[in-house]
């Protein structure tokens, strides 16, 4: 086994852990806590599923960065768009960038404010992160065939 094929393992296993975390909050917790009106079945969660998948995320984007300048994918090349590689590694960065605006503002401005009445403003950055985590993996899917063709 060489070194990209680890990374690729490692990389597969966290996206399976942040994708898996997030697929669970939106499919199980979420509804149940819009139908009971509960905020903290979402807080409960998250405060267990955060360290899990803050380390999860880290650990993609690192082992993604290095896997993409082992496909020759260097920082002078991020959001040039030129090339198949490039257009899948720099959509995955930039979805990457709008999880992080995504995560803080939800840390910031809706967690502290949550309550009852105004579930849904986490709902809405439940379900984007989850459907950006599944954007970003069939994205890192298409590398495989030789990544984005058009």
């Amino acid at each position: 086994m060489n070194l990209h094929h680890f990374l690729l393992i490692i990389h597969l296993i966290a996206a399976t852990i942040w994708i898996g975390g997030h697929l669970t909050l939106s499919i199980v917790y979420l509804p149940l806590a819009l139908k009971k009106r509960k905020p903290n079945i979402i807080l409960n969660f998250e405060r267990k599923f955060e360290r899990l998948g803050l380390t999860s995320l880290i650990t993609l984007a690192v082992t993604g960065i290095i896997m993409a300048y082992n496909f020759g994918i260097t920082i002078d090349s991020w959001f040039n768009f030129s090339g198949s590689f490039e257009k899948v590694v720099s959509g995955k960065l930039l979805l990457l960038m709008l999880t992080i605006v995504l995560a803080l503002y939800t840390q910031f401005f809706v967690i502290p404010n949550l309550n009852k009445y105004n579930l849904k403003k986490i709902a809405f950055s439940i379900i984007s992160v989850t459907l950006i985590g599944i954007v970003m993996l069939v994205l890192g899917s298409t590398l495989r065939y030789g990544g984005i063709l058009f």
